[in-house]
C-alpha cells in the first residue's frame, strides 16, 4: 500500500477577484457557458464547519482543534447572500441547495431560508429549496426548516451498521440518531428525501445492500456514490473506488432494477427502480441512484455553480480556483454590476474536470490543486 501524502496548501487563497465587465451583460434567464450550458443549480456553502470527521471530506488529521476556520466576519451575511441568489437567479438559476460543512450548524438558518424562499425564476415560479445535511441536527430541526420554506433534504449516510457508521464519522456519532433525523424529516413533510452513501471499497461497500433493503419502500431515494477525488486532504486512492455498475450488479443480483429516465437536464445521479415480478417498475418499491462522477463522467450538461460561505464563486466541484465575489458584494456593486459579474465568469466557464480525467491513464495525475469539499460542499 503505497503511503498517504496530505499537501497542506489552503485552497481557500487561491482565488482571483471577480470584474466588472466594461458591456453590462442583462440577465435573460438564458445565460450559457463557453460549452453552451445553461445556469440552472446554485450551490451555497452557509458554513465551513462540521461536527464529522469523515476520512473521505474532513479527516481528524487535518481538521483538527488546531485548523483555523473562517472567522465569522468573513462569511456572507444572509442578506448577502439572497442578494447574490437573486442575481443568479435572474440568470436561469431554479434551484438552490444550502450546504456545507455542515449546514445547520449555521445559527438561524432558518431566517437565510425564509429569504431565498421568497425569490421566484424568471417564469415566477417559486425556486427548489432543498438542504444536505448529515442528519446529526435535522431531529430537532426538521419542523422549522420545513415552516421556514425548504422544500426537500438529503441525507449523508454511509452505512447502517452502528460501528462501521461511528468509524466512518470520526465522532463515534451513533447511525441511530440519523435514522431519527430521517424520520422527523419525512413527518415535516420534508420530501422527497433522498440518502446519499459514499461508497469507498474495502470500508462500507458491504452495506450497499444492506442500505439498499432499509430503504426500498420508505419512499426514500438512495443514492451510492463513487469516493472522489475532490480536494487534497483525503488521500484519495483508485483503488478504493467501487464502479457505480458493480454497485448496481450487487443490488440487481437480489432486487431486480430497471433503469429509469433522466428526472431533469443535468441531474447527476442514473436512476434504477425496483422491479416487479413482470419487469416493470414497482413505484411502490422506489428507486435508487448512481452517480459515478469517477467513471463516467457527466461534464457536458453540468448545470451547476457553487458559492462559498464566504463569497467565492466556484464553476466545478473540482475546481482549482474561485472567483471572489465579495469585493463587489461589500465595496459598493450595484445589482447590475454584480449580475453582470456573475455572468461574465459563467459565459468563461469550460471546466471538464471528469472528462479529462477519464481520458488520462489510471495512475495519471490531471496535476491540479482542488478544493475541497467541505468548503464548498459536495
Amino acid at each position: 500500500m503505497s503511503e498517504r501524502v496530505i499537501p497542506l496548501i489552503d485552497q481557500r487563497l487561491v482565488n482571483t477577484v471577480a470584474r466588472i465587465p466594461t458591456t453590462p451583460v442583462a440577465p435573460t434567464g438564458l445565460l450559457g457557458d463557453a460549452l453552451g450550458r445553461p445556469l440552472r443549480d446554485l450551490r451555497i456553502s452557509v458554513t465551513d464547519r462540521c461536527n464529522f470527521r469523515c476520512s473521505y471530506c474532513m479527516p481528524k488529521e487535518i481538521f483538527d482543534k488546531d485548523y483555523a476556520y473562517l472567522p465569522h466576519s468573513s462569511l456572507l451575511s444572509f442578506e448577502e447572500i439572497t442578494r447574490v441568489a437573486t442575481q443568479f437567479v435572474a440568470h436561469g438559476v431554479q434551484k438552490i441547495r444550502l450546504t456545507g460543512g455542515e449546514p445547520l450548524l449555521r445559527k438561524n438558518l432558518e431566517i437565510l431560508i425564509e429569504q431565498l424562499a421568497a425569490l421566484r425564476t424568471t417564469e415566477g415560479r417559486p425556486l427548489d429549496i432543498t438542504l444536505t445535511t448529515n442528519g446529526s441536527l435535522l431531529k430537532r430541526k426538521a419542523a422549522a426548516l420545513k415552516a421556514a420554506g425548504l422544500q426537500r433534504v438529503t441525507v449523508s449516510l454511509d452505512g447502517l451498521d452502528d460501528t462501521i457508521f461511528r468509524a466512518m464519522n470520526d465522532v463515534d456519532f451513533p447511525v441511530a440518531d440519523v435514522l431519527e433525523g430521517i424520520a422527523a424529516a419525512q413527518a415535516a413533510g420534508l420530501g422527497p428525501i433522498k440518502v446519499n452513501m459514499v461508497v469507498k471499497r474495502g470500508t462500507n461497500d458491504h452495506e450497499v445492500l444492506p442500505m439498499a433493503r432499509h430503504f426500498k419502500g420508505t419512499g426514500i431515494v438512495l443514492r451510492l456514490i463513487e469516493y472522489m477525488d475532490v480536494g487534497a486532504t483525503n488521500g484519495w486512492r483508485m483503488d478504493e473506488v467501487l464502479p457505480s455498475a458493480e454497485v448496481v450488479q450487487r443490488i440487481h443480483r437480489e432486487l431486480p432494477l430497471v433503469q429509469l429516465g433522466a428526472a431533469a437536464p443535468g441531474e447527476t445521479a442514473e436512476r434504477w427502480g425496483y422491479a416487479d415480478a413482470d419487469g416493470k417498475h414497482d413505484e411502490r418499491a422506489g428507486e435508487i441512484g448512481v452517480i459515478s462522477s469517477v467513471t463516467q463522467a457527466f461534464c457536458s450538461d453540468c448545470n451547476r455553480a457553487r458559492l462559498s460561505t464566504e463569497g467565492q464563486l466556484y464553476l466545478c466541484l473540482f475546481a482549482s480556483q474561485g472567483h471572489d465575489l465579495r469585493p463587489l458584494i461589500r465595496g459598493g456593486a450595484t445589482d447590475e454590476q454584480l449580475a453582470s459579474a456573475i455572468a461574465a465568469i459563467w459565459q468563461g466557464r469550460s471546466d471538464r474536470y471528469s472528462e479529462l480525467r477519464a481520458s488520462l491513464p489510471p495512475d495519471v495525475s490531471t496535476g491540479t490543486r482542488r478544493v475541497e469539499m467541505s468548503y464548498i460542499g459536495g
